[in-house]
């Protein structure tokens, strides 16, 4: 299963670099999206967004007036779900990912991760 990470930082303080070590702790495969290129773990932080055909999670870190832009990027790489961590929940989008058969969950990657739930 691989993850894309939407709002990925190099700063360790930020939810979504923790998110980043935490899914390869446990052993998933992760992308990065970031607005700034860096490495993080071995991993580039793109600022292009790519064309996937492998993502089975899309996590979104940011906020839900960034995320617009996102739309029709996030659908066309049709993940089987997308998880708004707290503080990016989004009713107008998460309505068109369930419109497109996409599971919108409201939950913290951390979170699930720590129980197992992910």
């Amino acid at each position: 299963m691989k993850t894309l990470i939407i709002g990925a930082s190099n700063n360790p303080e930020r939810y979504a670099y923790k998110a980043a070590e935490r899914l390869l702790a446990h052993g998933h495969e992760i992308e990065l999206l970031g607005l700034r290129p860096d490495v993080i773990f071995d991993k580039t932080i793109d600022t292009q967004r790519k064309q996937y055909t492998d993502i089975d999670t899309v996590t979104m870190y940011i906020g839900p007036q960034r995320q617009p832009e996102y739309y029709d990027y996030i659908v066309g790489l049709k993940p089987r779900r997308v998880i708004f961590n707290p503080g990016t929940e989004n009713n107008e989008f998460e309505t068109m990912l369930s419109e497109n058969g996409i599971i919108a969950e409201e939950a913290c990657t951390l979170v699930l991760l720590g129980i197992g739930q992910y």
